[in-house]
């Protein structure tokens, strides 16, 4: 699998409306966590990581102006040299979550793209599948840079679990953080986008994604089947085997937990089931911890946080393993690394 690079990022989240911005405080564990108007069922105040625009707007229409501005960042980067159409591929929320904006995958991507006096080109497409998603945007990307010769490629994804339907099924289920529930998320919003763009003599100082994978799981946080962590092995697996990498040649994880133990045990024994020799030292990064649960903005978003370390040369390791894991079945990883002079 021929890498591909990672041009340039851009983010907006609870701690900050540019990707320089919101890295630099995940980077230092600074959150913007506050209580809601939300009430949950024992009385508490619900606590999330809101996204404070000006003027102040709510519902798709932040959806929107999130991911616009998350774009238009990113772009910035070529502005003078894209003389060609860029495919724009949009992550957003799965379509089975309860208090999900309507007509999210028919109208939202002509929306942004005409806010950004962009064309929607072929290669472009809304996928509508959580934070797995952005691994199946970054699978598309791959096969639009490397098989049709896309100069560059955005993927972008934008989300809100700050919805009154989605807040209320979160807390039926005893999800939320609260007082009275420490095994829960803290709920965000936010947007992420990368610059994606061929990397075929990957040069020092460039951040590459070498390849991702997939992976099924049958017992997930709702159900009753025996928990073994079968799907993220799966896809850990499988991302190894298509970029051709191993553990040897990665140093740390980002991953997509946002604070239920659920996802922590998974972590843990995926890396357990897959690991054949034990590394002395692998972290694992939560920028969950800073900006809650963002949905479907979280893959772009992990992938701007580990440039963000390289550039800044206090990630642990060049190699970076990037995992997430849907409410449901779904499972993706993907591994970037970056390159210095003697890679």
């Amino acid at each position: 699998m021929k890498p591909i690079a990672v041009a340039a990022t851009g983010m907006v989240t609870g701690v900050g409306f540019s990707a320089p911005a919101c890295c630099t405080a995940i980077h230092c564990a600074i959150d913007n966590f506050q209580e809601t108007r939300f009430i949950a069922h024992g009385g508490d105040s619900i606590t999330a990581s809101e996204v404070s625009l000006d003027p102040p707007v709510r519902g798709r229409e932040k959806l929107v102006a999130m991911a616009t501005s998350a774009v238009r960042e990113c772009l910035q980067a070529i502005e003078e040299d894209a003389s060609n159409p860029i495919p724009l591929i949009l992550c957003v929320s799965e379509k089975s979550r309860t208090g999900r904006s309507t007509k999210l995958d028919e109208s939202l991507l002509p929306e942004i793209a005409g806010r950004l006096n962009l064309s929607v080109c072929s290669g472009s497409a809304v996928i509508a599948n959580g934070s797995v998603g952005g691994v199946e945007a970054i699978d598309r990307a791959f096969e639009l840079i490397n098989a049709h010769g896309a100069p560059y490629v955005v993927v972008a994804g934008t989300d809100s679990l700050l919805a009154a339907g989605t807040l209320n099924a979160l807390d039926e289920q005893y999800r939320l953080l609260t007082p009275s529930n420490s095994d829960g998320l803290i709920p965000g919003e936010g947007a992420a986008a990368v610059l994606l763009r061929p990397a075929h003599t990957p040069m020092p100082g460039d951040f590459i994604i070498r390849g991702f994978g997939f992976g099924t799981e049958p017992a997930t946080i709702a159900s009753a089947e025996p928990f073994r962590a079968e799907g993220l092995s799966a896809a850990i697996r499988d991302a190894f085997f298509r970029s051709g990498c191993s553990y040897d040649d990665v140093d740390y994880r980002v991953t997509d937990i946002s604070g239920e133990q659920y996802a922590f045990k998974e972590a843990a024994l995926a890396a357990a089931q897959t690991m054949n020799q034990l590394k002395e030292e692998y972290d694992i990064w939560q920028p969950a911890d800073c900006i809650g649960d963002i949905g479907a903005a979280i893959v772009p978003t992990m992938i701007a946080v580990a440039k963000s370390a390289a550039e800044k040369e206090f990630a642990p390791g060049d190699g970076v393993l990037i995992h997430c894991a849907n409410d449901d079945h779904h499972r993706g990883v993907i591994i970037g690394r970056s390159v210095n002079s003697d890679s």
